[in-house]
């Protein structure tokens, strides 16, 4: 049997190749394939595909995945500098089935391994829990089955079509795309700060989503465990469904998707397990060709956190991409995020206390050309923090910063 390394480093190999056309690919409803991220989540039907596809008789199959592995460094006491590497691959088969299309996927991560139980170094990050402590100023690495999921979809008229998508490990049709998955943030090795306040549950154990879509929207709920992962990242933590979530996605043009969702989390922490959580967001992504071979990816993000018996905090995204050709892509990310107290680890009489943070990221990759039908490319990025001066006693300054050097491996871009 393969170790999990061989596995995904086999994935990774394997997307180097270049996907076919993706109008060549459509589902019910003339559906383009290209529109399908992550979960059940939409994007728009205009974003490139990275990735290496292969057919048998009945079978069609898709290969991709992205790797960084870099330098990571974060100011102030609280941060922290560190060797990472960030890293994901998934297998998607797809067959016809009883007049409709069956979608298995497996996506899995070794950040167990390539970040490491305790996580990345990340100025203001916050969620989940290590040693019985929430973490703070650090991301938590991902678990190794990130998605383990069927999703099949069939037309019922011409203009009117059912999913079913059940996973013991995937994403609930609550929020945006995962961070992971979405073009506007190929090139940032970095999480978002809003990250647990907008897409947190695109790894949850234990998923059934149904949904009714046209060719313009898709309105879809899910039952799930709204429990976060735990601590030993290389297994299923699957727990009854105790959590819910409805999603309204719509895509009026090809280059255009946008999304509202609210979804109640019973029991989402780990060392809270009998406080509930609410959650709303809404999204916009656009994306679109700029001349003969550059793109531009753009979203936005809103999400807000309704916890049981404290305040409620929202945040904001703006996240871009711009591939101006095969070799130059500048990146940008703005948020605006309130957490508490509680959120960043804070004396307990702090715990319901609003603080502001503002983060600007600013970053660049550059391609080499394929090798042997792979793209290493190398990047940099830096992150400028402001936050409430009432934090300054935490973490030394009301200001803070970080930056990476990094090398990234990929697809070619069809």
């Amino acid at each position: 049997m393969r170790s999990p390394a061989a596995a995904l480093a086999l994935l990774l190999l394997a997307s180097a190749a270049t996907a076919g056309d993706g109008d060549m690919f459509s589902g019910p409803l003339g559906i383009s394939d290209t529109r399908n991220v992550s979960g059940t989540a939409w994007q728009p039907d205009d974003t490139p595909m990275n990735a290496v596809h292969f057919m048998t008789d009945d079978w069609m199959f898709m290969v991709h995945g992205l790797l960084f592995a870099g330098y990571d460094y974060q100011s102030t006491p609280r941060g922290d500098s560190r060797l990472f590497a960030p890293n994901w691959g998934m297998l998607m088969a797809e067959r016809e089935l009883a007049g409709g299309e069956l979608d298995l996927r497996a996506m899995l991560s070794l950040e167990p391994a390539t970040v490491g139980r305790d996580g990345y170094p990340l100025l203001l990050q916050s969620g989940e829990s290590l040693g019985g402590k929430p973490l703070h100023d650090v991301q938590h690495p991902h678990d190794f089955f990130m998605e383990v999921a069927a999703l099949y979809r069939r037309a019922l008229t011409d203009n009117l079509g059912f999913e079913v998508y059940l996973a013991p490990s995937g994403e609930p049709a609550l929020g945006p795309p995962g961070f992971p998955h979405r073009r506007s943030a190929m090139s940032d090795p970095i999480a978002p700060l809003g990250h647990h306040w907008q897409d947190a549950t695109h790894v949850s154990f234990g998923v059934i989503t149904g949904g009714l879509f046209t060719r313009l929207g898709k309105l879809e709920a899910s039952w799930f465990n709204g429990r976060e992962p735990d601590e030993n990242r290389w297994d299923f933590d699957l727990r009854a469904p105790d959590s819910y979530a409805v999603r309204l996605s719509l895509n009026p043009t090809e280059a255009l998707s946008m999304q509202v969702s609210g979804g109640h989390l019973k029991s989402p922490e780990q060392l809270e397990p009998d406080i509930w959580i609410n959650r709303v967001t809404a999204s916009v992504t656009h994306d679109v060709a700029i001349g003969t071979e550059g793109n531009v990816a753009t979203t936005f993000v809103f999400g807000e956190n309704w916890p049981e018996h404290s305040p409620a905090t929202p945040s904001f995204l703006l996240e871009s991409n711009l591939e101006l050709d095969r070799h130059h892509t500048p990146f940008a990310r703005i948020e605006w995020v309130q957490k508490l107290g509680s959120d960043l680890v804070l004396p307990e009489s702090l715990d319901n206390e609003k603080f502001g943070i503002f983060s600007a990221t600013l970053g660049y990759v550059y391609d080499f050309d394929p090798l042997w039908s792979v793209v290493p490319g190398i990047g940099g990025s830096f992150e400028y923090d402001l936050f409430d001066h009432d934090l300054q006693p935490f973490y030394g300054h009301s200001s803070g910063y970080g930056f990476q050097l990094f090398f990234r491996l990929t697809a070619p871009r069809m």
